[in-house]
């Protein structure tokens, strides 16, 4: 089969590129490199998926929001499947450059929708975010909870294209499925986000900065898991039955948490961080910032009940994997 990767570039894409690849799948990747971080770390990730498969990968550097450029690239190849994880990413920095959100998130959703559309793909599996729970206190979260109410622009549009693509799904019968990842951290992530942050600073010796004085906890999830829960669910596209689905839609189209089921403190983050680093942290206590959360924990029962999703692996594991991968990384760079 041969599948559409958006952001192959990136974190998430990256891996499920490779996983797909090494069952087989042709896989033909998208990615406009933008310099949201370090673009020499997305062409390592590139590099090493043509490394590992060869002519099984068809890359494309391009913007999925350039509607021409994005029938231009693929006009000759089959797409039976689409995994759309290319987004602009990030709560804070939607606080700081909201236009970007608005091209990617919902003018590349739509591009994505019509053209899974035109190809009447199998399936289009999409990331959404746990961003979308905004500042719901009710633990843990489920996919039948109320999101009407985002806290960060980024959550917004998360939120948006889950609900352009239930119309999709109930106009044109596409099966798709949206994945509300849960903190993904692991080889080759991403170096915004904490893990990397605090296992860079740890290692200089510069302070961490800890948000909300530390009184946060986060459902991490490890990326091995989520790639997983991903091809899972690509694997079994949902049945256009008139039956109810995750999230409640009676169209082809099914929500899910994707999560690691166990929400930990972050200053047990820290100190797990510490011990594989074999440093300790210089704590750096900060307010809560803007559009930030106090608590994810994502209930899975639903993605667990109907593909067997069934993460195995916890921060005393998988935060030792990655700051070693760190460590090897940039001795070689």
């Amino acid at each position: 089969m041969t599948i559409l990767v958006t952001g192959a570039a990136g974190f998430i894409g990256m891996h499920v590129a490779d996983r797909l690849m090494a069952q087989g799948h042709a896989v033909v990747g998208i990615d406009n490199m933008n310099d949201y971080y370090p673009v020499s770390l997305k062409r390592d990730r590139i590099a090493r998926l043509q490394a590992n498969h060869g002519r099984l990968f068809t890359f494309h550097e391009l913007d999925f929001a350039d509607l021409d450029a994005l029938h231009a690239a693929l006009a000759d190849q089959v797409i039976e499947s689409i995994v759309h994880l290319g987004a602009q990413a990030g709560v804070r920095y939607s606080l700081i450059n909201p236009h970007a959100y608005v091209r990617s998130n919902l003018a590349g959703h739509v591009n994505m929708l019509e053209l899974a559309r035109e190809r009447r793909v199998r399936h289009l599996v999409y990331a959404s975010s746990s961003s979308v729970y905004g500042g719901n206190d009710t633990l843990p979260f489920r996919v039948e909870d109320r999101v009407e109410h985002p806290v960060s622009l980024y959550a917004a549009t998360k939120r948006a294209d889950e609900l352009m693509s239930e119309t999709y799904a109930h106009l044109f019968r596409i099966p798709m499925t949206g994945l509300r990842f849960f903190t993904v951290y692991g080889p080759w992530g991403r170096p915004d986000m904490a893990m990397w942050i605090f296992t860079a600073k740890i290692l200089a010796g510069d302070p961490i900065p800890v948000f909300n004085h530390g009184r946060m906890q986060r459902d991490f999830t490890y990326i091995d898991d989520i790639v997983s829960g991903i091809i899972g669910c690509l694997d079994h596209p949902p049945a256009d039955d008139g039956a109810a689905k995750a999230g409640g839609s009676r169209a082809p189209h099914r929500l899910y948490n994707i999560g690691n089921n166990q929400p930990e403190e972050l200053m047990h983050l820290i100190a797990v961080l510490e011990d594989a680093i074999g440093r300790k942290a210089q704590i750096d206590f900060q307010p809560m910032q803007p559009g930030d959360v106090h608590a994810t924990y994502a209930d899975i029962s639903a993605i667990s009940q109907d593909i067997g999703f069934a993460p195995t692996t916890g921060i005393d594991s998988g935060v030792p994997r990655f700051v070693q991968w760190y460590r090897d990384y940039h001795a070689a760079s």
